[in-house]
Parts: C-alpha cells; sequence; structure tokens
C-alpha cells in the first residue's frame, strides 16, 4: 500500500491526475467503516491531513469553508453560530464530539450518504462546492453535487475545495427525527431557510439525495399553518422513499409531511 501526503492543494491534483485509482483520505470516519466491512479495498491513498490551505475558514461576506474544516470547529465558531446558525445547528446535529472533532466537510460532501445531517442543510442555504482539478476549478450547488446514493458529479481527478454559503438573509433551522434510540443518522431531516421573504425546504435522509421543490415553496404564507400543512403534503407525495432500517417508505411519507409542516412555523416564530 502506497501512502501518500502531500502538503498543498496543487500537489494533491497532480497525485490524483497520475492515479485516478488512489482513494483521497480526509477525516476518515466514513472510509474506515467502508474499510473495516470488506467493502473498499485500494493500493493507493491520498491523506488531505498537511494541506493547511484546506483548512481555512472565513467569514468576512459569505462563509468560505475549507473542505478540510471539521464540523467540531462549525459548531462552535461564533461567527456561524452567529451569523449562520442554521449551519452550526446541522454540524451540531451529526453523531458525537468525538466524530465531529474527526468528519470533515469535504469528505460528507464527496461521500454523498443519504443519512448525513449537513447536506439537506448545505442546499437549504443554497451553498456551493468550489472543485479543483489540474484542468482548472469549477464551482456546483451542493444540490447539483449530489446526484444519488453516494454518488456525485465529481470526475474522478476532481476535489472540492472549499464550500461557500452565501450570507443569509433571514431564519433557519434544522429538524433531525431519529427513530432507534442508539442510532445517531436520522431517519428523516428537514432544513428551512429564509431568504428575502422567500422560503426554501430541502428534506433529507429520506431518499437517495435531498429534495427541494421550489414550486411547492413559492406559494408558502408565513405563519399560515394551512399553508405550512399543504407544503408538507406536497412534500411528502413527490418524494420517492426508500426501506431501511430507521424506517419504512410508508412511515418516512408521514413524517415528511409533519416534519416539513413544523419546520415551516418554527422557521416563520
Amino acid at each position: 500500500m502506497t501512502w501518500i501526503q502531500p502538503t498543498s492543494v496543487d500537489a494533491v491534483v497532480r497525485a490524483r491526475a497520475e492515479n485516478p485509482e488512489a482513494i483521497i483520505v480526509a477525516g476518515g470516519t466514513f472510509l474506515g467503516i467502508l474499510v473495516r466491512a470488506g467493502m473498499l479495498e485500494a493500493d493507493d491513498w491520498i491523506s488531505l491531513q498537511d494541506v493547511r490551505e484546506l483548512t481555512r475558514l472565513q467569514s468576512l461576506g459569505d462563509l468560505s469553508i475549507g473542505a478540510m474544516v471539521r464540523h467540531r470547529r462549525l459548531e462552535l465558531d461564533e461567527d456561524v453560530r452567529g451569523i449562520w446558525p442554521g449551519i452550526a445547528a446541522a454540524f451540531r446535529a451529526v453523531a458525537s464530539p468525538r466524530v465531529r472533532n474527526v468528519a470533515t466537510v469535504g469528505g460528507v460532501l464527496a461521500d454523498a450518504d443519504y443519512a448525513s445531517d449537513p447536506p439537506s442543510m448545505l442546499v437549504a442555504s443554497r451553498a456551493v462546492a468550489e472543485i479543483a482539478s489540474v484542468r482548472g476549478s469549477r464551482r456546483v450547488p451542493i444540490e447539483e453535487l449530489i446526484t444519488g446514493h453516494y454518488s456525485t458529479c465529481l470526475e474522478e481527478d476532481e476535489l472540492i475545495t472549499r464550500v461557500i454559503v452565501p450570507r443569509p438573509q433571514g431564519p433557519a433551522v434544522y429538524r433531525k427525527l431519529r427513530t432507534r434510540s442508539q442510532e445517531d443518522r436520522p431517519s428523516s431531516s428537514v432544513a428551512a431557510v429564509v431568504h428575502q421573504g422567500t422560503v426554501r425546504v430541502v428534506v433529507g435522509a429520506v431518499s437517495d439525495r435531498p429534495h427541494h421543490f421550489a414550486d411547492l415553496c413559492a406559494t408558502w404564507r408565513p405563519g399560515n399553518e394551512d399553508s405550512a400543512r399543504e407544503i408538507g403534503a406536497g412534500y411528502a407525495e413527490r418524494i420517492e422513499y426508500i426501506d431501511d432500517n430507521r424506517g419504512s417508505a410508508a412511515y418516512r411519507r408521514r413524517v415528511v409531511a409533519v416534519e416539513v409542516r413544523r419546520a415551516l412555523m418554527q422557521v416563520s416564530s
């Protein structure tokens, strides 16, 4: 096994271009599970631990989050908690402090795990991923980055370098429903973010990727229970649900209707 430890983004993308089958290791929380389960093997690994530029967190203007920023840092940072409370809440909801001290922003997006907390809030917040390769860089909305179960639009030689979250213009709410006492992962998650009088609702953990329906959100009347209930019912009907040990498709359909309604009423208060 070859363990490569570059110290710059340029070195990472060069190594990635030379060996596209090498596995990128950020925090390693998800990869560790796959390796222990015998679901992932590789001869070459590229560690991001020494790439300091990926650890930058800046909150002047929009929020710029380096791919190696840990969940715990976003949970505790005073500027993030004060200006982007929805982001802080979503990352605070992940597992335990032990996991959040290791798990990274880039890793959680590249894994595209349907039962992760942060993606739904990042989509609701209109966040964008910056992606680098030897060909240059590009920006992709998080909504387009995640394409399905554990799949993204990333090319095999590309690397997420940072996430950019616009400065919010209204309140945000993150709701997470757990159905098992010993399970940290959500059975459903709902993120609702108000931006200049309009709302953006995103439902996660119930299907292959986060779901946002702009036409349903356009009918929102702030503080109106009937409006919130109608939007919740609309979301519940449109999503193609999964069955797993955290809930059946039928159960999730009922839960989404209720949780979307509650999120809309909560973000109106």
